[in-house]
């Protein structure tokens, strides 16, 4: 009991001390930069920057160790070793914890302003404005000429979602299993886990039209490079979605299977199978609905499918082509979210 109590100390203390740690160096850092107002090049020396950045968030990391000493409650404190006896005790404002979080989400808006180059003047632009009034008028008016192309477009798009989708399931159902923390409980497999759980996160922070680009480059503009980078994206975030309802199934069943003497293989086959199949099934519709979206903008980088032709005519500004062409899309794109809807309801 005390070797439990003693990391999970030390695991509050390591979030703690990172979350204070990094408040401390993201403030200091924008203070810093407002009042010397570097250049553009002082920006890009990363070297420097970096050793700044780290040594700000190693006094940010003291500062909290010296405050909790004090007994003086930072944000990392009262989100990750919280006090619930000083709860209503004092309003957020009379509190340290309660003025570095309005601190930090205040420097959090007025640099997200400044580098997104938020400006009302451009959202009143005449000329701008006249050109979107331009742009809307041809899109309420569809050339209905292209249907045909765009129709056999958008079918393209859906096979694209539904083979990536069929082609992702047998790997997803299998890695999951190895992704699966009560499933791999032995040292060995444990390391498999933190394997796989690993390489599929970093693979789903990949986003999908960069893997677009990757395999145009590999297999050539079209949609078979379109239907692989939906395949990898689909593995792993169904991998994810399916390890997190294997580990949150009813552990009932599986110790009864296991009193039976059966080996591992049966325990999960019999135990945990039939408790996922019906949620593994909704997820799977699921994902071949966010296919279909993804399918449609992915074209844009080379993927096939109705994306290229919209940005073939966007890029001309032929904007009643674009008028159907958006028409279709939002019209499948309508109809497989009722369906998926209908579906996963029906297997719940």
């Amino acid at each position: 009991m005390s070797g439990l109590r003693g990391f999970m100390e030390i695991k509050f203390l390591s979030r703690r001390s990172i979350l204070d740690g990094f408040v401390t160096a993201f403030v200091v850092t924008v203070l810093i930069a407002f009042v010397f107002n570097p250049t553009e090049e002082q920006m890009l020396d990363m070297k420097l920057n970096g050793i700044l950045f780290a040594g700000l968030f190693i006094l940010g990391m003291l500062l909290s160790f010296l405050f909790k000493k004090k007994n003086i409650s930072t944000l990392g404190r009262h989100l990750f070793e919280p006090n619930y006896d000083e709860f209503g005790a004092k309003v957020w404002f009379k509190t340290f914890w309660g003025w570095q979080l309005v601190i930090f989400i205040f420097l959090l808006l007025a640099v997200g302003l400044i580098k997104v180059n938020f400006s009302f003047f451009e959202l009143r632009n005449e000329d701008g404005f006249n050109g979107v009034r331009r742009l809307f008028a041809g899109i309420f008016n569809p050339n209905w000429n292209v249907l045909p192309d765009a129709i056999l477009n958008i079918v393209e798009t859906l096979f694209m979602a539904f083979i990536a989708t069929i082609l992702a399931v047998p790997f997803a159902f299998v890695l999951s299993f190895l992704s699966a923390k009560n499933i791999m409980t032995s040292r060995p497999t444990f390391l498999i886990y933190l394997l796989t759980r690993t390489v599929f996160n970093l693979t789903r922070s990949i986003e999908v039209i960069l893997w677009a680009i990757i395999f145009s480059v590999w297999v050539g503009i079209g949609p078979f490079a379109g239907m692989l980078a939906l395949m990898v994206h689909s593995i792993a975030s169904l991998t994810k979605q399916y390890s997190e309802m294997i580990e949150s199934v009813n552990d009932g069943p599986i110790e009864a299977i296991k009193a039976t003497g059966a080996n591992k293989f049966q325990t999960v086959w019999f135990g945990v199978v039939p408790q996922v199949a019906l949620p593994f099934i909704s997820f799977t519709v699921y994902r071949w609905d966010i296919n279909v979206r993804m399918a449609t903008v992915i074209g844009l980088v080379g993927g096939g499918g109705i994306g290229t032709m919209l940005i073939r005519y966007q890029g001309q500004g032929m904007w009643a082509e674009v008028g159907t062409i958006i028409v279709v899309i939002a019209t499948v794109v309508w109809m497989m979210d009722q369906a998926s809807a209908y579906i996963r309801e029906a297997l719940k």
